[in-house]
């Protein structure tokens, strides 16, 4: 496997969607933002750049409503739905973004942060591996980023889905790591 030879100046983790509500719906939600800890903290070590995203709506007229073969999920939110998993301990120099689709870039200033700061590569874990994942990967691939994609920090609905996009889209726009190996391939640089 080649080394990432990361330079954490021109780097940022981008963490999708590790909030109550949705790491709540997942059984795997407790390991994901466990293994997402080790990567907050080797970016805290390296001064690098942390962007905590979650999706969010003001009042729901917000949300994106198309026309779909799929019930749409009813009912309201919990009143912490929103709020990221404590155990990522978001501090107030992190960068926050809040999303109101799938992707992380499209309507926030998540592109405008990370090329203000001269940021090349992105880092991406989080749920849900096919949707907010890769929807942000595949923006973050037409704005000509690199990318590094942590894989057991990141889960979907089903096993299926989360293997689909990490055999068939990730490895055409990115790398592809898990933690340890992303660890042990940024501790010396």
């Amino acid at each position: 496997m080649e080394a990432l030879n990361l330079d954490f100046s021109k780097a940022a983790l981008v963490i999708i969607d590790l909030q109550k509500g949705i790491v709540g719906m997942s059984p795997k939600g407790p390991e994901i933002v466990g293994q997402t800890v080790k990567l907050v903290e080797q970016f805290r070590k390296r001064n690098g750049f942390i962007s905590f995203v979650k999706v969010d709506f003001l009042d729901g007229k917000d949300a994106l409503k198309p026309a779909t073969d799929q019930e749409p999920r009813s009912g309201g939110y919990a009143e912490d739905w929103s709020e990221f998993a404590p155990e990522l301990g978001v501090g107030a120099r992190d960068h926050i973004v809040t999303k109101r689709q799938w992707g992380a870039f499209f309507g926030t200033d998540l592109d405008l942060q990370l090329r203000r700061r001269g940021i090349d590569t992105i880092v991406l874990c989080g749920i849900s591996t096919n949707i907010g994942v890769e929807t942000t990967a595949r923006e973050a691939f037409q704005l000509g980023y690199n990318q590094i994609f942590i894989t057991d920090a990141m889960t979907a609905m089903s096993q299926e889905e989360h293997d689909a996009t990490c055999k068939y889209i990730f490895p055409r726009i990115g790398k592809l790591r898990t933690t340890e190996s992303f660890l042990n391939g940024t501790a010396g640089n």
